[in-house]
């Protein structure tokens, strides 16, 4: 495991700047380019927005040419039909390859963003270079299935729950205090109609494509916090011995932000992903 240093930025540093600047694809998927080289995309969780990978967009963009993307329904991206499933999600993804001229890219998700990706690793074949999986799930058990689930069900009725991901996902140490705060923010300000799109299709896509990672060839990185638990060390574990190429690493003491608490050690952790030739591991 890994654990953050003392010397471990927050996400202050990195969102002092505020909203990024987007450009806007044909079919109104919103992204923020920085950098050049070889393509880098970045899928955020539902309730997010590209924002939330600021720490790794700036890091990364020196050497590689980042992608963040606003996931439909977020932030400034077109929204999905109701009742889309993880497989739709995947699909419009396809298409914004598509709409950008994109042959082949490394891609990283996040939460309903890994699912995203590991689906388009396992759909779109050589077209993903690698994969990054960070804080996705994998088979749920009975008991988190029936909770996500029920979740789900409540967001028509009930709206946006703003508080409880932040109990999840989030602990009291000092590392979360700025990275929940700007959480809580994007969660104030989410389209409703979005999440709830999105939340449905992340609550039912847990096996959606879990058969796919024997399939998948390139370096496949599974990466959680120690003290995530919907999202945890042993889905990360459990998807990295099924991969080829896969591996977990877990991050100590940190949940289900962990791109926000601990960047410095996800962005070392990209870093060392992206740098995996053809025959490595």
């Amino acid at each position: 495991m890994l654990t953050a240093g003392s010397t471990t930025r927050t996400a202050a540093a990195t969102n002092a700047a505020g909203a990024l600047p987007r450009k806007t694809t044909a079919s109104g998927t919103a992204y923020h380019e920085a950098g050049s080289g070889e393509p880098l995309v970045l899928i955020h969780g539902v309730g997010m927005r590209l924002e939330a990978w600021a720490p790794q967009i700036a890091f990364l963009s020196p050497g590689h040419r980042v992608i963040a993307v606003d996931m439909p329904g977020h932030g400034e991206s077109a929204k999905l039909p109701t009742g889309s499933r993880l497989e739709e999600f995947v699909a419009w993804f396809g298409r914004f390859l598509d709409e950008m001229a994109i042959d082949t890219a490394n891609l990283a998700g996040h939460s309903m963003g890994a699912l995203v990706s590991g689906g388009a690793a396992a759909t779109f074949g050589e077209r993903i270079s690698r994969v990054a999986y960070l804080n996705g799930v994998y088979r749920r058990d009975p008991e988190a299935k029936a909770a996500v689930l029920a979740r789900a069900a409540a967001i028509p009725v009930s709206g946006v729950d703003k508080e409880g991901p932040l109990v999840r996902w989030f602990g009291e140490d000092a590392d979360s205090v700025t990275a929940r705060e700007l959480t809580r923010e994007w969660l104030n300000h989410v389209d409703p109609q979005g999440y709830a799109v999105a939340y449905a299709a992340f609550a039912g896509g847990d096996a959606t494509y879990a058969d796919g990672w024997k399939d998948v060839a390139g370096p496949a990185l599974f990466l959680t916090g120690s003290d995530d638990p919907n999202s945890t060390p042993l889905m990360a574990t459990q998807m990295a011995e099924l991969a080829p190429r896969g591996y977990a690493r877990i991050v100590e003491g940190h949940r289900h932000m962990v791109n926000l608490t601990a960047p410095d050690i996800v962005n070392s952790l990209l870093a060392e992903w992206l740098s995996f030739g053809e025959d490595e591991r």
